[in-house]
């Protein structure tokens, strides 16, 4: 077995810049990796293979026999594309193991994977706009809700492309890692849900690029939450978004190649200083951690791909 109320709910909680002491990140950026040539074709019988970060906020891979329907944990999750691709998450909260079953003509075939556990830290950020953590001005509160349904319009998206087959780079580079994903956090003083994005601390300015290939789903240059706030599906209804840009440059329905530049880092919404909150969620379901991605992805693409 192989190493693997009410209205807030319904909205994407807005990261902030962490007051928790900060890590540095490394400063090569991850190389854009080339496409498979000659490309490895479809299986044409059924079976199962599936490869990347098996770990809980991670991402996989599985190829199987094109449109076969895929389970995972016994639900329903959908079917592989023409090509035999279909992107699997995990959520915070998984468990230890994990059961992925791909189905066709009457047969159904089986893989299980360990799934690795993760912990999470406490943060705690002071100095947040209050309407931005506890609102209740009733004009923010129907801001809020508006905003709310346009993003979830956006969430709803499924791209029949395949931008997640690029293996993903970071959108921006250097910088300091001032937020982790899944991390619990107390906002001026009030418990919040977790955070599930991660947070780049770079100046206000600093380009954003595509991670991979994709088409722009949301566009908003001013969000309550989160200032400047693009989205991202890459395909299968796996959708990045970015946070407190300072400059939009993307339109909704735009087609992106990798490494696009899609706007400029801010410091706008529910936010205590200029980064990135680097977001990820798949099939408007299960929130990803986007920097387990990267190298997720990429091994996916080597083992599946014979790269």
């Amino acid at each position: 077995m192989r190493a693997l109320a009410g209205l807030a709910a319904l909205l994407l909680v807005a990261c902030a810049a962490a007051e928790a002491p900060a890590q540095p990140e490394a400063p090569a950026t991850v190389a854009p990796v080339a496409e498979a040539s000659p490309p490895v074709p479809a299986p044409t019988e059924l079976s199962l293979r599936c490869a990347g970060a098996f770990t809980q906020g991670g991402i996989a891979l599985c190829r199987t026999l094109p449109n076969a329907q895929v389970s995972l944990d016994g639900m329903a999750v959908g079917s592989a594309d023409a090509d035999g691709w279909i992107v699997l998450g995990f959520t915070r909260e998984h468990g230890a193991q994990t059961q992925i079953s791909a189905a066709a003509n009457g047969a159904t075939v089986t893989e299980r994977y360990d799934v690795t556990p993760r912990e999470f830290d406490v943060q705690r950020i002071n100095g947040l706009p209050q309407q931005t953590v506890t609102p209740d001005d009733p004009a923010v509160l129907a801001r809020i809700q508006r905003e709310g349904a346009i993003k979830q319009a956006a969430f709803r998206s499924e791209a029949n492309i395949e931008g997640f087959l690029d293996g993903f780079i970071r959108p921006v580079e250097g910088g300091t890692v001032t937020g982790r994903w899944g991390n619990q956090r107390i906002l001026n003083g009030t418990p919040s849900t977790p955070h599930f994005g991660y947070d780049i601390a770079v100046p206000e300015g600093t380009p954003i690029r595509a991670p991979a290939a994709g088409v722009v789903t949301l566009a908003e240059s001013d969000m309550h939450y989160e200032g400047g706030l693009v989205f991202i599906d890459h395909g299968q209804g796996l959708i990045t978004m970015y946070l407190h840009m300072s400059r939009v440059d993307v339109h909704v329905g735009d087609t992106l190649e990798q490494g696009q530049v899609i706007g400029a880092v801010g410091a706008r919404g529910r936010a205590t200083g200029p980064h990135l909150c680097w977001r990820m969620k798949l099939r408007n379901t299960q929130q990803l951690d986007p920097s387990v991605a990267i190298e997720g992805l990429q091994r996916a693409r080597a083992e599946l791909l014979g790269e």
